[in-house]
């Protein structure tokens, strides 16, 4: 088990670039690998769950090569081969959601199985809807999780209510849809992240959006054409955010951070900032697809306030960061409807208000959120603190350290590898020290 000692730093900011977004380089890996003919993809995020998908991908029939920064994807042209061995997934839930429903509609059999923090993650919400368009699931965890076998058959169109705002169910039915018989329509809760829609749009793959229903015409069990292309990642704004975050709540500071994308179903949290107080400019730089651009930020002394409703969707990842601002603020943040927050990597909502009590701030827990009472005077935790196998907890408490009166240890940190790989050397960048 690796730990970090992170230490309080006086002076934090400057610029720099973040790596690729996760979400988006998973989707882009498994539909250049149905496309057919060699995509040339930029920026793709080398993070463990990216290349888990990446290689779960190249176990169905595609083959992939870094050269320098870019990667070739030579796709099946939609015909996956039957893997000899289950599909490790690692710790990629949205490989994992996403991936059985690409498999679905696919003559062959395959099991997907995964570390012991995915293995306790919900996967029901998946079997459900695939199996009313007639797939065969199992899922033999001890709680309807992984391991997951799929025994694919033909599928027919749905129309589907998601029960929860899950942009992974949503993407999972979509993918299923391009290959079943008739008309596939996902009708959703709130507004979730739109990479897939996006995506399908680019690679001219039709779909019907009318406000909360997406619909998609099934190509049957041949699949769609799709032809290879470049494609461009951008810049991870769940990344960005940990940095973004920091510096608003630090009077002085300032950051700048180029080529992030800027999808607004994404970036929810600048909004929640912005109505803390923070010091925030945008320029988009990019415009097709999703948007790229760059992020200035200038430090001040921020107030709580809260978040609920449509919002949380579009800021579920930084939800754990927003909280750790909050200890920052003065006053009230109070955090609502996001009970999605139990079913994370860890019980998210638990595991971040059991450790900002850690650092002194008083937190009251609820179902579906918190309430952080700031400003917090932070004390270093006297017991390491552990990420419970949880990248975006350990990220969070890191930045909070920075913020400490003493050097803070952190246990467990390997799951950052997860989706940001040089994090802990942007932290050196921007002025933090980590041993």
């Amino acid at each position: 088990m690796h730990s970090k000692t992170i230490y309080p730093v006086s002076k934090f900011g400057g610029e720099l670039g973040v790596p690729g977004d996760k979400s988006v380089s998973q989707r882009i890996a498994m539909l250049a690998a149905l496309a057919k003919g060699t995509s040339e993809v930029h920026g793709f995020l080398r993070g463990e769950d990216a290349m888990s998908t990446l290689s779960a991908m190249c176990s169905l029939g595609a083959s992939a090569k870094f050269e320098g920064d870019v990667l070739k994807i030579t796709g099946t042209g939609g015909k996956f081969k039957e893997p000899a061995n289950p599909l490790d997934m690692g710790n990629s839930g949205t490989g994992t959601r996403l991936l059985a429903g690409l498999l679905a509609g696919q003559k062959m059999t395959v099991t997907m199985t995964g570390d012991a923090s995915l293995s306790r993650r919900p996967m029901g919400r998946i079997k459900t809807p695939l199996e009313l368009m007639g797939a065969k699931i199992e899922l033999t965890g001890e709680k309807g999780t992984l391991p997951l076998t799929i025994h694919g058959t033909p599928l027919h169109g749905i129309r589907y209510e998601l029960p929860m705002a899950s942009a992974q169910v949503k993407s999972c039915i979509l993918l299923a849809g391009l290959f079943a018989e008739g008309k596939t329509t996902v009708i959703e809760p709130r507004p979730t992240r739109d990479h897939t829609e996006k995506l399908f749009q680019a690679l001219e793959i039709p779909l019907h959006i009318n406000g909360s229903e997406i619909s998609l015409q099934g190509f049957g069990p041949a699949g769609p054409q799709i032809k290879a292309r470049r494609m461009t990642v951008p810049g991870d704004f769940s990344s960005a955010a940990f940095w973004i975050a920091a510096v608003a709540a630090r009077p002085g500071a300032e950051l700048t951070v180029r080529g992030v994308g800027l999808n607004p179903r994404r970036t929810a949290l600048l909004d929640v900032l912005k109505r803390m107080g923070a010091l925030i400019e945008i320029e988009i730089t990019e415009e097709e697809g999703d948007p790229i651009g760059t992020v200035l930020v200038r430090g001040t002394q921020l107030h709580g306030t809260e978040t609920g409703g449509d919002e949380i969707p579009n800021l579920i990842d930084e939800l754990p960061m927003l909280a750790v601002t909050g200890a920052l603020a003065s006053g009230d943040t109070v955090i609502r409807d996001a009970a999605e927050l139990r079913v994370k990597e860890s019980d998210r909502i638990a595991v971040t208000a059991a450790h900002l009590r850690a650092f002194g701030v008083e937190v009251d827990e609820h179902a579906d959120g918190m309430t952080i009472h700031g400003p917090a005077r932070l004390h270093a935790p006297k017991e390491p603190l552990d990420s419970h196998g949880d990248h975006r907890i350990a990220m969070s408490m890191a930045m909070l350290a920075t913020f400490a009166n003493a050097p803070v240890k952190l246990a467990q940190v390997e799951c950052v590898a997860t989706s940001y790989p040089d994090f802990w050397n942007h932290l050196e960048w921007l002025g933090g020290k980590v041993e």
